[in-house]
């Protein structure tokens, strides 16, 4: 399995559908990762939940604003060698990632209001928020024996949701080069995405083997992965809108396609079909093996809903690129690079968030904003404020691309 991958061919010429080889590979991997690397012990919720609920209660009625960052370093460990160390953060990401993020952001909450030495009220306050989503959560996870058609929707749901984005890029790289005649260069973009499948196996292995002891090494890599992509996909985006005034004005793709889609461009494409994939990859390894320490073993359920996961995702590609192919070149190019600017806004917040938790970044809360996890929004001034200066970027980009192109004219 290690070198499998190296062997594959790449098509060079058009295909209506993801690469089966690809699909084959990546459900094998999946699957032979989650029986080697699966842990045997099941996750106790209400123990763990307990643990940290009573760890916390002491820790809030012991802080003082004179030794905040005390109170910070204890949550946080708190965070990485109870909350993620057991399992439990994996384990719940596994059936629902919007609500994993939800408590990550407000451990960070408790974490930097402790360290900025805010008042006992406003810890406490936060405190208890996640205290009570701690609670409910405990009281949601904790189930009965999963039965096999259960398996089957966990396993099916966790590569769908996690896949999803990735499709969502590499479709629109992919009908990009089909667009513009260029068939024969999909082979970068195919190349971005097997490498990132290996590496995520890699990774995942990595991260469940050897970084075990320092979960911060994950949450480090996973923030600089996203914030990596962040910024590929805007450039991305910012170049593929250029190239749609360029078609209304100029038809600047038709009468310069080696520019366009030189070696420097080719090489960005393939690199955000890599980012696209490999930033979801190594996590849903990470979850299978964590949904084959809970289900006693039934691999046959896990592999049937990961084969419905990739068939559904094959639908989708499917879909997006035959409306692509029937949309105005214009229009095509204006909606690829608005998806692409919303994916890179998301992962800029939730890279900062990543990155909090390693203690990489500061956290400096905003009590007024709300957390909106699939826009990527959390309540610290330093994502938002990451988020705010993508956004202002906009109107600068597009002036950019109107003053190019009246001195081209």
């Amino acid at each position: 399995m290690r070198q499998s991958w190296i062997r594959l061919k790449f098509p060079e010429r058009s295909s209506k559908l993801i690469n089966p080889r690809f699909l084959l590979f990546f459900i094998l991997s999946i699957f032979t990762s989650s029986i080697q690397a699966a842990d045997t012990n099941k996750i106790d919720f209400d123990k763990i939940v307990s643990e940290i609920n009573i760890t916390g209660d002491k820790l809030i009625a012991n802080y003082q604003v004179d030794s905040g960052i005390d109170t910070a370093d204890e949550f946080s460990n708190l965070y990485f060698d109870v909350f993620e160390a057991s399992g439990m953060e994996v384990t719940i990401g596994m059936k629902d990632a919007a609500l994993k993020t939800k408590l990550e952001s407000k451990f960070s909450t408790i974490i930097g209001l402790a360290t900025r030495n805010k008042p006992k009220i406003e810890v406490d306050v936060a405190w208890q928020l996640l205290r009570n989503e701690l609670l409910k959560t405990a009281l949601q996870q904790q189930k009965t024996e999963a039965s096999f058609i259960s398996v089957i929707i966990q396993s099916f749901l966790i590569l769908l949701r996690e896949g999803f984005e990735a499709i969502l890029v590499v479709t629109a790289l992919l009908t990009y080069l089909h667009r513009q005649g260029a068939d024969e260069k999909k082979k970068v973009i195919y190349y971005g995405v097997g490498i990132a499948l290996g590496l995520s196996l890699v990774t995942a292995w990595l991260l469940h083997s050897i970084f075990q002891v320092s979960n911060s090494n994950q949450e480090a890599l996973e923030g600089v992965v996203m914030l990596v992509a962040s910024a590929i996909l805007f450039y991305v985006s910012y170049w593929l809108i250029s190239k749609a005034e360029s078609v209304r004005w100029q038809q600047y793709i038709k009468d310069k396609m080696d520019t366009a889609i030189g070696k420097g461009s080719l090489f960005t494409l393939g690199f955000a079909a890599f980012l696209a994939v490999y930033r979801e990859g190594a996590e849903t390894v990470l979850f299978y093996q964590a949904l084959s320490s809970q289900v006693d073993g039934q691999f046959v359920a896990i592999i049937i809903g990961i084969a419905s996961a990739s068939v559904a995702l094959i639908g989708v590609y499917w879909a997006m690129h035959t409306a692509s192919i029937k949309l105005p070149l214009g229009i095509f190019f204006g909606v690829t690079s608005i998806l692409l600017y919303y994916l890179s806004i998301t992962f800029a917040g939730g890279g900062i968030l990543e990155l909090q938790e390693a203690s990489w970044v500061g956290i400096t809360p905003i009590s007024w904003l709300p957390t909106i996890t699939w826009l990527g929004i959390y309540p610290t001034w330093e994502g938002f404020g990451l988020q705010i200066f993508l956004l202002l970027l906009i109107p600068i980009a597009f002036f950019w691309i109107k003053m190019s192109f009246q001195t081209q004219k």
